[in-house]
């Protein structure tokens, strides 16, 4: 290697280097004990690769090139004091460009939509305990679990206390947690696993509280990123749904939630105008083959 080049850290390194790494990783990978050793290590390195290759080249907030950063179009808006999303991110989703998870904190900040790391301890365990302060009855799942009838939004309980106090700066509120899974389908069921064994863990329980929406459109972002099917959405837009048919519910409705579920809309309309105006730019197609099926459940 040349004295005065670049050294390259991207995500797919090629050649000797890549062989050397892998081998050496592979090698580590094998000496842990047990399975969630190596799920924390797999973890770790994914996001650290991650990491390390967005250097100087992606913007850390809102995960696209410098030269696209949609930061500034973006408008905060205040979610509702009386819920808080949780992003449940599988690694592999982690400084995606097309990831649409990450507009629920740069829309509402991150006290409001918290990012968890599958597989990194730290991150899991601050979600855990903020469950536990909450009690098992205020934390739900936005998963359409097969093993068992989801309950739907409407399904949803909150106290006197956050309907009261909901609108009140300073007041102490325990928020409801709603957990969104933040991957690929094949990834959310691994995602789905591990929130199990810690919930049955914690609680004794084999099911978790999972709800599902009754009312799903398709994301603007299938125009770039198809669904498996057309049931199926992307994290955002499932939010804005969420937060949509909350705003349904007669005793919710002081609380503006169409209007929180209008500013997702809005990022997702922005997300997908900056990610459009890159293709264009590099001479990529801005469509898609269509990936959806007659059988697809």
């Amino acid at each position: 290697m040349l004295a005065n080049s670049r050294l390259d850290f991207s995500l797919n390194p090629q050649g000797d280097f890549k062989d050397v790494e892998d081998r050496k990783h592979r090698a580590v990978y094998q000496t842990l004990a047990d399975s969630d050793q190596k799920l924390q290590y797999y973890s770790a390195r994914q996001i650290g690769c991650r990491l390390l290759g967005s250097r100087g080249y992606l913007c850390q907030k809102c995960w696209l090139p410098m030269e696209d950063c949609m930061c500034s179009k973006l408008a905060p808006c205040n979610l509702w004091r009386g819920i808080r999303f949780w992003l449940y991110m599988h690694p592999k989703d982690f400084l995606r460009q097309n990831n649409t998870g990450k507009l629920l904190w740069q829309v509402f900040g991150i006290q409001a939509a918290s990012l968890c790391l599958f597989g990194i301890q730290e991150h899991e365990d601050i979600m855990w305990d903020a469950f536990q302060r909450s009690g098992k009855e205020k934390v739900s799942f936005l998963y359409p679990n097969k093993s068992a009838t989801p309950k739907s939004v409407n399904d949803l309980k909150f106290d006197d206390f956050a309907m009261s106090s909901g609108l009140q700066e300073g007041v102490q509120l325990e928020p409801l947690n709603l957990v969104l899974l933040d991957g690929t389908w094949s990834n959310s069921a691994a995602l789905y696993r591990r929130l199990k064994e810690r919930w049955t863990a914690i609680w004794g329980e084999e099911d978790i509280p999972c709800i599902s929406l009754s009312m799903l459109s398709a994301s603007v972002m299938h125009k770039l990123r198809p669904q498996p099917a057309w049931d199926r959405t992307c994290t955002a837009a499932a939010a804005a749904g969420l937060l949509s048919e909350l705003h349904m519910r007669p005793e919710l409705s002081a609380f503006k939630l169409e209007e929180q579920a209008e500013a997702v809309e809005c990022s997702l309309d922005i997300l997908l105008d900056a990610l459009t105006a890159r293709r264009v730019r590099l001479g990529r197609s801005i469509t898609r083959k269509q990936r959806h099926r007659r059988d697809c459940i």
